[in-house]
């Protein structure tokens, strides 16, 4: 048997309305053979059956064609029924009924999804029956046509699965792609990076200096914060495509040692970049962290660039690091417009934008990436916003001392891609 035979005697064999249908019909007009074929030119095979009449078929069996009427009701789309065989003028000397020892019949065609014929529901007895009238036949055909709904509809749902399917194993040959993009250009972008630094280094030398234009400070200027922007976008992207072809954003845990430093560092560099911004900072960490330090830092910034780009810079933005009893708490604030219900909920969506929104930097993903952040770290970030302010929190649970932490790892750092 073909794969594409079996799928398709499969595919009836899940529709669980066939064999009722073959109950009611075998139960209406007293037929001891219900069945459903799948018909074509070469073959005939058995998909569904109801078998009183003891013929032995099951799914899967195959009859000739040539001694079935199937080929008939495939060739012509109309059904052949027949009352009394042996007494019928048309089909008394036909061999088939003789060979099969059958009196009443019916086969009615079935479609796929796309129109073309599938097969045939059939009945038959040993006994004569009253088939030919309006009433059977409108029962009948109602049945066929609504196993043909049913086959469609099975079709169309396994064609949604394998498209579904197709386009998972494109995007994850997309996000490789990406991943492997991203790690190749960081080489060629580290050696620019270093001939900046260089450039820098000879401008700033007090002897060199006054004979370089101006322009050439400028110059430089816009190649570093060029290369810091490309790298920024790389991170970003590298970040994303961990967190969708691994198993989340990995992190380097370890007892925090630097964190209130390299929080400052970080607002401190954020702030040169905005000048024109008054950002208020309270860092007040009490307790000692289990975290990657680096990462942290990382959803600060993103949250503090994303007030610098949205908020309304005529007011200060407001930055606040403490640590409670029992939660790390990193608060960013600031005022301006209030984001809208259905911004709200598409916030942390990786590549999401904001149309209506004229600020726009970067690839939609700082959100995105601080949140996944927040999840490797057992934490959420929660967001309000109002007329008077916008403010995203990041909180997660201070629920591991030092010694349960080294008992669980077994040493002070740990490569993970969930705490």
């Amino acid at each position: 048997m073909s794969k594409e035979l079996a799928r398709e005697i499969k595919a009836v064999a899940t529709i669980d309305a066939i064999p009722h249908i073959m109950e009611i019909l075998a139960n209406s007009f007293q037929l001891r053979f219900i069945c459903v074929a799948r018909v074509t030119e070469q073959a005939w095979t058995m998909c569904a059956v109801l078998d009183n009449a003891d013929f032995g078929l099951k799914p899967g069996d195959h009859l000739d064609i040539d001694t079935t009427f199937c080929r008939t009701v495939r060739i012509n789309r109309k059904e052949i029924v027949i009352n009394h065989a042996s007494a019928d003028a048309e089909y008394c000397d036909n061999p088939i009924p003789i060979m099969y020892g059958f009196e009443s019949y019916f086969s009615y065609p079935i479609y796929d999804a796309n129109g073309e014929f599938f097969g045939t529901l059939c009945g038959l007895d040993p006994e004569p029956r009253e088939l030919r009238n309006e009433m059977t036949h409108g029962q009948i055909s109602a049945f066929a046509k609504l196993i043909s709904n049913q086959i469609q509809l099975n079709e169309h749902i396994e064609q949604t699965h394998n498209q579904l399917d197709d386009v998972k194993n494109m995007t994850r040959l997309q996000e490789q792609y990406i991943a492997i993009l991203g790690h190749d250009i960081r080489t060629p972008l580290s050696s620019i990076h270093i001939g900046i630094n260089f450039l820098d280094d000879i401008i700033k030398d007090s002897e060199i200096a006054s004979s370089i234009q101006i322009p050439v400070f400028k110059a430089v200027s816009r190649m570093k914060n060029s290369v810091q922007r490309m790298a920024r976008l790389i991170d970003d992207t590298m970040d994303f495509t961990y967190s969708r072809v691994g198993k989340g954003l990995p992190v380097k845990l370890d007892v925090s040692k630097d964190l209130t430093k390299q929080i400052q560092y970080t607002i401190e560099e954020l702030a040169t970049t905005y000048p024109q911004a008054t950002i208020n900072v309270h860092v007040d960490i009490a307790n000692q962290v289990v975290c990657d330090e680096k990462r942290i830092c990382q959803l600060l910034s993103n949250l503090l660039k994303n007030a610098l780009i949205h908020g309304d810079q005529a007011h200060p933005i407001d930055v606040k690091v403490i640590t409670s009893h029992t939660d790390f708490i990193l608060s960013v604030s600031n005022s301006g417009n209030v984001i809208p219900g259905e911004s709200m909920r598409r916030l942390f969506q990786p590549f999401w934008r904001n149309e209506e929104n004229e600020k726009q930097e970067g690839l939609g993903l700082g959100l995105y990436i601080a949140s996944e952040i927040a999840s490797a770290h057992h934490g959420a970030i929660d967001v309000s916003s109002d007329s008077k302010k916008t403010e995203f929190t990041f909180t997660f649970p201070l629920n591991r001392s030092i010694s349960k932490f080294v008992n669980d790892v077994g040493h002070s750092s740990l490569m993970s891609s969930r705490c």
